[in-house]
């Protein structure tokens, strides 16, 4: 092959957002090269969403049927057989991993090529194998990768992050899982239904990053109930003959022993070895690239940021929105098309779900909140926990946001993210049919009171009278 290749487009990284940003730079007629060392597949298929949400499935399957009492109905001696578990999430994982990669190859072999790539100059990349790629616009889209802080690092095998965590043979007897971001929550919640003794540790004060006070102290109430919570508290590992010492000290203070830890302390962008100093981007105090949402543009550069790289919004839609409008406006590079952005929607799989859509209390007018303790089809399916926090601006009541821990969630948060990006006011959607009895029927109290809080009158509401039963 050539020492020198050239296109009018480049791409580092085929995760979500380099495929999203090859695919669209291609369709709107540029030459591409997509630059990866191994294309291995995507973050949710081998270690985010789809392993996660396995692990998940398969912890709600044994509280179900622990659960299963309420209704009359005995299960005896469930028992979660770990190596059988991890085997599935494993397999199925790979399942997913495979149909990424089969995407992948029906690229044009031309245009894979596999190494590592690092700026020459703002429009030039050299590849490890000597190669060079000159090209009329570059998508960084290289990802990110856990961030494990150095008191752990040394520590071995018994540490364990998102990128292992799934490898497992079996279930641990204990593990200590530090950090309650969206990655912590989610697996501690999953392991400790899988009769793992679970701890969670952070710094901080507040699970998941919670806005809402009401919604904060639901989703500490629940997840007390199944495991081990240590907020406010700094902690100093070390190895032990059985696993891991941690010792912790602030808010409470101890000392424990676990056979795992995993480390859920955020990710950081995969950016080293890329020469950036040669790229001459400004980059932010994170040494990230500054650029533009509304066109993923590194200032007035041909240089175009994607994904969990760009540090934004580490989520797969939004990973692959970055990466369409990156690819489409380094085909038209030096021009630009600002895109409008989705409404921020984060959904921790949580049981029940938490939520974070839009705006926050602190910048809206408006709140109202759902209790869905005495909810009519919440305690028809035994699942009746939880609070829902609306936002909405003055003075007609559009809804801008909302916070919540409640049963249904992931599919309540898509109605009000959707709500949210059309600017529809409580009004509108209380105008809308709500089928009885369902979990949807949950928003009205909220809704309501939105109105209600309005210098106008509510909108017409035949059963606003229902008792929360029915």
């Amino acid at each position: 092959m050539p020492d020198s290749l050239t296109c009018d487009v480049a791409i580092i990284g085929a995760g979500t957002a380099g495929l999203a940003a090859e695919r669209s730079a291609r369709s709107n007629g540029a030459s591409t090269m997509l630059i990866d060392p191994q294309f291995a597949g995507t973050t949710c298929a081998t270690i985010g969403c789809m392993p996660s949400k396995l692990l998940i499935a398969a912890a709600n399957g044994a509280q179900s049927a622990r659960d299963a009492k309420r209704f009359g109905i005995r299960v005896q001696d469930v028992k979660v057989d770990g190596p059988a578990v991890m085997a599935r999430v494993q397999a199925e994982r790979d399942r997913f991993v495979r149909h990424t990669q089969d995407d992948i190859t029906k690229i044009p072999e031309e245009i894979r090529i596999c190494g590592r790539a690092s700026f020459i100059s703002p429009d030039e990349l050299a590849l490890d194998d000597g190669r060079t790629i000159r090209a009329g616009a570059i998508v960084i889209a290289t990802g990110a990768s856990p961030h494990v802080p150095e008191a752990y690092a040394e520590l071995g095998s018994n540490i364990l992050t998102n990128e292992t965590v799934f490898d497992l043979e079996d279930l641990p007897a204990s593990l200590a899982v530090i950090g309650s971001g969206a990655i912590g929550l989610e697996l501690a919640q999953a392991m400790a239904r899988l009769g793992v003794e679970v701890t969670i540790f952070d710094e901080g004060r507040r699970l998941g990053g919670v806005r809402c006070d009401k919604v904060h102290a639901a989703l500490a109430s629940a997840i007390g109930e199944e495991l081990t919570v240590r907020l406010g508290v700094k902690l100093q590992p070390g190895l032990a003959s059985d696993g891991i010492t941690l010792s912790w000290s602030g808010d409470n203070s101890g000392k424990g022993t676990f056979e795992k830890v995993l480390v859920a302390t955020g990710r950081r962008p995969n950016l080293q070895g890329l020469n950036l100093s040669a790229s001459g981007l400004e980059l932010d105090d994170h040494g990230v690239p500054r650029h533009d949402r509304a066109t993923m543009r590194c200032g007035k550069s041909s240089i175009f940021m994607a994904g969990d790289a760009a540090q934004d919004l580490p989520l797969l839609h939004e990973a692959s929105h970055d990466g369409a409008i990156a690819g489409r406006n380094a085909a038209a590079s030096p021009a630009s098309v600002e895109s409008e952005r989705f409404a921020p929607l984060a959904i921790t799989f949580t049981s029940p779900s938490l939520c974070r859509i839009g705006q926050s209390e602190d910048e809206g007018v408006i709140t109202a909140t759902s209790d869905f303790r005495d909810q009519g089809r919440a305690r028809v399916e035994g699942i009746n926990r939880g609070v829902l926090t609306l936002y909405a601006a003055a003075p007609d009541g559009q809804l801008i946001g909302a916070d919540m821990f409640a049963p249904a969630g992931e599919h309540l948060a898509h109605m009000l993210a959707w709500a949210v990006q059309m600017k529809l006011t409580a009004t509108q959607l209380l105008e809308m049919p709500f089928y009885h009895p369902t979990i949807e029927e949950g928003l009205k109290p909220a809704l309501r009171t939105i109105c209600a809080a309005r210098p106008l009158a509510l909108p017409a509401d035949q059963d606003s009278g229902t008792p929360p039963g029915g």
